[in-house]
């Protein structure tokens, strides 16, 4: 890209205006009123993700978990309704689809993640019919629940692909509510339920393994790891997958359905991953601690499209997001960069209707719990927090920029 001169220029550019994006600018406004601070984000609609999981299983409207993107976007923030092409560390600017340039002193990339449903062959021909359905996109999530509504018996298969995805418990929460949802509707004698996952692990951190096992257990749900699913045929209703053996040997598995939800690969957008911000994997290459480019030091990244070791959800942006402001402000007064991410994430692990264990770590899989509850149990206190309490919190509080938060206490298992 030239060193041509900038179309506009911004003390602060932030690249994504979903849940890191927002947060950041907001909290960065209500610290540093007057700051000239500006979105690029192209989506006119802002969703909050974490809730999609509720509308596949019929617990939650979609028109509550969406609203104007323009109406989230802080208002003193200038809003660029528009993709970025390209990313230019070089010259402190970022080249926009419409061909504008903006220069910024300090870069935000907070994009989030790119859904890569062209993966698995057959899948976008038939997605959203034939009984193939996912919770992963505003445009599918109703129809799983049209899905289960319409289920009378079969075989409903439930997939996940190997990291990295966002909310990496998503793809099995839906596997309890259907299996929930089953034995509620006289079912359960007719209906075979898998998991397939792409993974070695049904979860990444190791000591929420052997409770998740019971849950899947408890609801009649076969977990059949390192299969990764590479073609869907919908008129025939017939999923593909790879397995691997122990010996990495793989093999290709025909597997018939009735119900077939589907959780996409992820990666980095591509704008990223062809970037000099991106490491080898596509991912922007950061600190882990503070959150700064390891390259180019006026450049910040968070959330999904980071390279931080941690899981890729809401409750992570939530810790990071403060770590991430305080940073940047710190560098625009030449100061040294103190604050630092532990690598905190949380993952509501919905096991039944009115029943959640949540999952919360920090880096290293350390177990660090919020509240002084056992994390290990299903609860329905926990119901309420994921339904009501959480998606309140994120609107008016996380979006809203105010940071005081509860602190989480890193343990060991018992």
């Amino acid at each position: 890209m030239s060193a041509e001169s900038p179309d506009s220029r911004h003390q602060v550019v932030i690249i994504g205006g979903g849940t890191a994006g927002i947060t950041v600018a907001a909290s960065l406004l209500r610290r540093r009123p007057g700051l000239d601070v500006a979105i690029v984000e192209p989506a006119d609609r802002h969703y909050y993700q974490p809730a999609f999981t509720l509308v596949g299983g019929g617990a939650y409207d979609l028109a509550r978990t969406r609203r104007a993107t323009q109406s989230v976007v802080p208002r003193s923030a200038t809003l660029i309704n528009s993709a970025v092409r390209t990313l230019d560390p070089e010259h402190n600017a970022v080249e926009l689809d419409d061909g504008r340039r903006l220069g910024y002193s300090q870069l935000v990339v907070a994009p989030g993640i790119k859904l890569d449903w062209g993966r698995v062959a057959g899948l976008e021909a038939t997605l959203g019919k034939n009984g193939v359905c996912s919770n992963y996109s505003p445009e599918t999530v109703e129809y799983t629940w049209q899905c289960l509504r319409a289920f009378t018996g079969g075989n409903a298969i439930f997939t996940q692909p190997p990291p990295p995805l966002k909310c990496a418990g998503a793809p099995q929460k839906i596997a309890y509510l259907a299996a929930d949802h089953v034995k509620r509707q006289g079912l359960a004698e007719k209906t075979q339920l898998k998991f397939y996952s792409g993974g070695g692990a049904l979860f990444s951190v190791p000591d929420f393994v052997p409770p998740l096992e019971q849950v899947a257990q408890r609801h009649g749900v076969e977990v059949m790891l390192l299969h990764d699913l590479v073609a869907v045929d919908g008129e025939n209703k017939v999923a593909t997958f790879e397995s691997k053996n122990a010996d990495g040997e793989t093999a290709r598995v025909e597997q018939p359905f009735d119900l077939l939800h589907v959780t996409p690969h992820q990666c980095a957008p591509d704008f990223v991953a062809q970037s000099p911000l991106a490491n080898a994997g596509g991912w922007v290459e950061v600190d882990k601690a503070t959150t700064q480019h390891v390259r180019y030091p006026n450049v910040f990244s968070l959330g999904d499209a980071s390279s931080l070791p941690t899981s890729k959800t809401a409750a992570a942006v939530r810790k990071q997001a403060p770590v991430t402001v305080q940073n940047l402000l710190a560098q625009a007064d030449e100061k040294a960069l103190t604050a630092a991410y532990d690598g905190y994430t949380s993952c509501p692990l919905v096991t039944d209707y009115g029943r959640v264990m949540i999952a919360e770590f920090v880096y290293d899989g350390v177990v660090a719990p919020t509240l002084p509850l056992n994390p290990f149990r299903t609860s329905r206190f926990y119901w309420w927090v994921k339904t009501s309490f959480l998606p309140a919190f994120y609107w008016k509080h996380m979006l809203a920029g105010r940071e005081p938060d509860i602190a989480h206490r890193p343990r060991r298992a018992s």
